[in-house]
């Protein structure tokens, strides 16, 4: 029988709360139908999620703290660059001044690009464009994925309007590009454009980004990170432009033409010349300038982010926009998201609560140190690579001891020195640019976190195989130092044994204890690994959830990692505790989630991880142990079939 849970669509309520659910029947009900019942969704939100009360409580801390900041009631703490940061939530939360200047700001820049005149003066100043504006290419230097102590520059095609490519086909495509066309028209003409040209270039940008849309990579292709991987010598990724002047845009923005680059969309850079073409021009100047005016809109007057707010709407569902008190909190955290981090760390995560966490992350190695060993599928020679592995991780928890060096080159310009928010902005761009580039005879450094400590997540990094645990997430439900212990397995344990699995899941699989892709798995092995991956795709695809089916081969990954999660987690708690049931419940409790029906749509087309029920229920229904605590019989509604379960780490 296939696996599947009957949800219904509906304005935030996904899934029915009833109260008195057996958990035999449904444990994600049985725990959560109270919260679901109670929890509104704020109105400039589109969900609420364990997550997301954890992340409005902390934003709270953080809105009142820069508030009392920026008005002279609290010193600002020594913390390198929290003065930029405070300074700028000044400049932001100016609207007085933001309102005067109304389109002002971006005039200019503006002029540059209604002013291209063909595609020779597009050739001729694409470098110059990238430092404000976007083009239908990307390049950045990252590690490179076969050699991680040094880094690569790499390409990639743009980004497309509607959130993937799978939406394009969806009914609700028309209707979505028709708000953002109208809504492009409107903010170019509160630009001065007149109204005639801003139509055109609206139209111009829509017939592009239909263009794009069949070359770039869908999500589920993106989902397949080591096939991100192509490797080119410079001559022979220049040799595929016959139009655009690619030699001279890199000379320009880097500085040099490398003798390789990393090509992330082989298929895009096939069809390049297809794309970025004379006959193409106006289409592709229309879409420049219809990614500027929407991209800028938020650093302008209220107006303009009204204006701006139809086509995020019509993604999100989200009924009211953000105020501006929220608003130029996140600009500020956004734009010093690190600086941010370790002040909430220092200020707000105890000191006791993180030698707790320490103890727990070591306790959850040792357990899957123990499985591995154990394991039964693996030959001794795959073990021991999969064990050395796991001994190399690098532990990264709570907030970094130092601040990356990119936030003491950002400097604000303040309003008393005609600084606006959008020449802020724009500086910071430029800056950041400029840093990546310059990593790209460097070293890789190591000690960089990939998140900030006041972001209410956690990650896996396979091309640095750490582990990084913010501050923020390291509280109820997920962990509290007053819980039990079975309660704190339930949650922050399978987070930890979570972000553990992805070190073995389909893309982490492919990277050894350096962080290299390469093949350390006897053929055999990976045989068997592939077939389990392959029963983890079917148990999802196809899953009705609301108003979507889920996609099994995109979602696989996180879904390895939930199984791994959960599996380690039982296995700790029971040498240390026989009270699985609190495990069981809280680990249905942290993926509460209530959503609105616009925003299943667009995160599942987007996202890697399945929706927080399914992710409860589906998991918890693959545990041997679970069936035994709360006696689950063939014909309850949790009853999935032992061959249908799967089982991998």
């Amino acid at each position: 029988m296939k696996n599947t849970f009957a949800v219904r669509g509906g304005s935030g309520d996904v899934i029915e709360p009833k109260v008195g659910t057996r958990p035999q029947d449904n444990i994600y009900l049985a725990v959560n139908s109270e919260w679901l019942e109670k929890t509104k969704i704020p109105a400039d939100r589109s969900r609420m999620a364990s997550f997301d009360g954890i992340d409005l409580n902390v934003e709270q801390h953080l809105m009142q703290d820069f508030a009392d900041f920026a008005a002279g009631k609290k010193a600002v703490p020594n913390v390198p660059n929290l003065a930029k940061a405070v300074e700028l939530y000044r400049l932001a939360k100016d609207f007085d001044k933001r309102n005067r200047e109304g389109a002002e700001p971006i005039k200019s820049d503006l002029a540059i690009l209604t002013g291209l005149k063909d595609f020779a003066d597009f050739n001729l100043k694409a470098a110059d464009l990238t430092s404000f504006a976007s083009v239908p290419f990307s390049l950045s230097v990252e590690p490179d994925m076969k050699n991680t102590k040094v880094n690569v520059l790499s390409f990639t095609g743009p980004a497309t309007y509607l959130p993937d490519t799978t939406t394009y086909q969806t009914a609700d495509a028309p209707e979505l590009l028709e708000v953002l066309q109208k809504q492009s028209v409107k903010l170019l003409q509160m630009a001065g454009v007149d109204q005639n040209e801003a139509k055109q270039y609206a139209g111009d940008a829509i017939k592009f980004d239909a263009k794009l849309a069949k070359v770039v990579k869908s999500t589920e292709e993106w989902a397949d990170y080591p096939a991100s991987y192509n490797p080119m010598v410079i001559a022979d990724f220049e040799a595929k432009f016959s139009d655009f002047k690619i030699q001279h845009y890199l000379q320009e923005v880097i500085g040099e033409e490398p003798d390789r680059i990393i090509v992330g969309e082989p298929r895009y850079l096939d069809h390049i010349n297809e794309l970025i073409n004379q006959a193409n021009f106006a289409e592709i100047k229309g879409w420049i300038i219809v990614n500027f005016i929407n991209d800028v809109a938020s650093d302008l007057s209220q107006a303009f982010r009204e204006a701006a707010f139809p086509f995020g709407q019509a993604l999100s569902g989200q009924p009211q926009l953000a105020s501006g008190e929220k608003q130029a909190y996140r600009i500020a955290n956004g734009n010093f998201s690190e600086v941010v981090g370790v002040y909430y760390g220092q200020t707000y995560f105890g000191a006791d609560a993180k030698r707790d966490v320490e103890d727990m992350i070591h306790r959850m190695l040792d357990v899957y140190k123990e499985r591995l060993q154990s394991n039964s599928w693996l030959s001794e020679a795959t073990k021991q690579q999969a064990v050395g592995k796991l001994e190399a991780l690098v532990l990264k928890i709570g907030y970094p001891d130092k601040i990356e060096e990119i936030y003491n080159r950002l400097q604000v310009i303040p309003a008393n020195r005609g600084g606006s928010l959008y020449a802020n902005d724009r500086a910071f761009g430029i800056e950041e640019q400029k840093y990546n580039i310059e990593q790209l005879h460097k070293q890789v450094d190591r000690t960089i976190w990939a998140m900030p400590g006041n972001l209410v997540n956690a990650c896996y990094d396979p091309q640095r195989n750490d582990l990084t645990f913010p501050a923020a997430i390291l509280q109820a439900p997920f962990y509290d130092l007053q819980q039990d212990r079975a309660t704190n397995f339930g949650g922050i344990g399978t987070v930890i044994a979570h972000e553990i699995s992805h070190a073995f899941d389909n893309n982490g699989a492919q990277f050894d204890e350096f962080g290299n892709m390469k093949n350390w798995w006897k053929d055999e092995d990976y045989a068997e690994f592939k077939q389990r991956t392959q029963a983890e795709i079917d148990l999802f695809d196809g899953i009705e959830y609301g108003p979507v089916k889920l996609n099994g081969k995109q979602i696989v990954s996180e879904n390895i990692a939930d199984q791994g999660g959960l599996t380690a987690a039982v296995e700790a708690a029971k040498n240390e505790s026989d009270d699985l049931q609190k495990l069981f419940e809280n680990f249905a409790r942290i993926w509460a989630n209530k959503q609105l029906t616009e925003s299943i749509k667009t995160q599942t087309a987007v996202d890697v991880h399945a929706p927080g029920p399914l992710r409860a229920n589906v998991q918890t229904q693959c545990q041997d142990d679970f069936y035994k605590v709360f006696d689950v019989k063939p014909g309850d509604g949790m009853w999935l079939e032992p061959d249908q379960r799967v089982d991998i780490w």
